[in-house]
């Protein structure tokens, strides 16, 4: 029998133990042995002997430094462990975008088949193996432990600064994202940015520049999709895997779709003065495609939380091209004033989200734009981005 060690006590893992019934679990968090519900024993992390294991998948997020990952000797990431069992699979990656590029495509494709999970929702152990297709949301830590599975289809948005103290550095981050290539075959299909159009791949390369490019090679009329902005791209990468597999372009249906909370979400207080909760741009590429759809306005921009070690000039170079005052948050809040300083950017150093708020609030205009667009991710104060985003919500509405 084989000896199956899972590394984290998670969604992911437990997923995977359903199809191993004899795995045992090692967690940072698990201070002495036990049994769960279903009797799986969670040990330790020290306790983690490599002789004692043929097998070893870990929860993506538990980074390369973690001594488990170091000290394992048969590592496979869970996309691996299902490598054999997946039907035609669409993995989905990026920056930003990949998300809302997955529902999307989940929208179009499920009357085929389809079911969506990885990265959102449902765990790979999860997904019905016996379904057509599976469009899978697939992060950057995933792909760097994943070494034998590959897509049918690979989609790959923009690669931004991000996550870079996981990865140790920007190369290592793009090299992830990349990898899928490695192990792709002929006939499989990856549409990817210009910039990597000359990597070796045995798939067959669609580069694209732009959404003008997208809309070209597919023969789509970008006029005919409501999508603008950054959700335009996403819609056509969606519309562009339906053409590839179907031959399809359905304009009604991708218009009919309805992007979730938290994304330039738009909100009006009792003065009818605009508000947008962006929470979900947890890099800078997010915060300045959200910053370049409200350029023409005076905005009230609440920047800060955990920035994951990124370099911040760029998006202050372009700060610097906008009518803009920056209200500081989060655990980065001095890195951002002293940013805003040596760039003379007007801005404020807030307690907290709610402080923030009534400070726009005194300052608001009604022409002028109040956006929460963080350019960094959440855990420093909050749950998740969510809790962010819907605490920023709440606090407009009772202005």
């Amino acid at each position: 029998m084989q000896r199956v060690s899972l590394f984290g006590y998670g969604g992911t893992t437990k997923a995977i133990a359903k199809h191993i019934p004899h795995a045992i679990f090692y967690d940072d968090k698990c201070l002495k042995p036990f049994q769960d519900e279903n009797g799986f024993a969670i040990k330790p992390s020290s306790l983690f002997d490599p002789k004692y294991s043929d097998l070893e998948i870990p929860s993506p997020g538990i980074p390369p430094s973690n001594p488990l990952i170091i000290k394992a000797q048969n590592l496979i990431s869970e996309y691996d462990y299902f490598t054999d069992k997946m039907p035609l699979s669409v993995w989905i990656s990026g920056t930003n975008g990949k998300t809302t590029t997955t529902q999307m495509m989940q929208h179009l494709l499920k009357e085929r088949g389809s079911l969506a999970g990885g990265n959102i929702g449902t765990a790979l152990g999860e997904l019905n193996t016996d379904a057509n297709i599976w469009i899978l949301e697939t992060s950057s830590f995933t792909m760097h432990y994943t070494n034998i599975a590959s897509p049918n289809i690979y989609v790959l948005l923009p690669i931004h600064p991000d996550h870079l103290s996981w990865h140790g550095s920007m190369d290592e981050y793009m090299q992830a994202k990349l990898k899928p290539l490695d192990t792709m075959k002929e006939g499989e299909v990856a549409i990817i940015p210009n910039a990597y159009k000359d990597y070796k791949t045995n798939a067959h390369i669609i580069s694209y520049a732009d959404e003008n490019d997208l809309a070209s090679h597919f023969g789509i009329d970008t006029q005919k999709v409501k999508f603008k902005g950054a959700f335009l791209a996403d819609a056509l990468l969606a519309m562009a895997v339906e053409k590839i597999l179907f031959d399809k372009i359905d304009y009604l249906k991708i218009n009919a779709f309805e992007l979730d909370p938290h994304r330039q979400e738009e909100l009006k207080d009792s003065k009818n003065r605009l508000w947008v909760n962006d929470t979900k741009a947890t890099n800078i590429d997010a915060t300045i495609a959200a910053l370049k759809r409200y350029k023409d306005s005076n905005i009230h921009l609440i920047l800060g939380g955990d920035d994951k070690g990124v370099e911040l000039n760029e998006l202050f170079d372009f700060l610097l091209t906008c009518n803009v005052k920056i209200y500081n948050i989060g655990s980065n809040k001095d890195k951002l004033s002293s940013l805003a300083c040596s760039y003379e950017i007007n801005y404020e150093r807030c307690e907290n989200l709610a402080d923030a708020v009534k400070r726009i609030n005194i300052n608001l205009e009604n022409a002028e734009v109040a956006l929460l667009s963080p350019a960094a991710a959440s855990l420093d104060e909050f749950s998740s981005y969510a809790q962010r985003g819907n605490e920023f919500k709440e606090a407009v509405l009772k202005l």
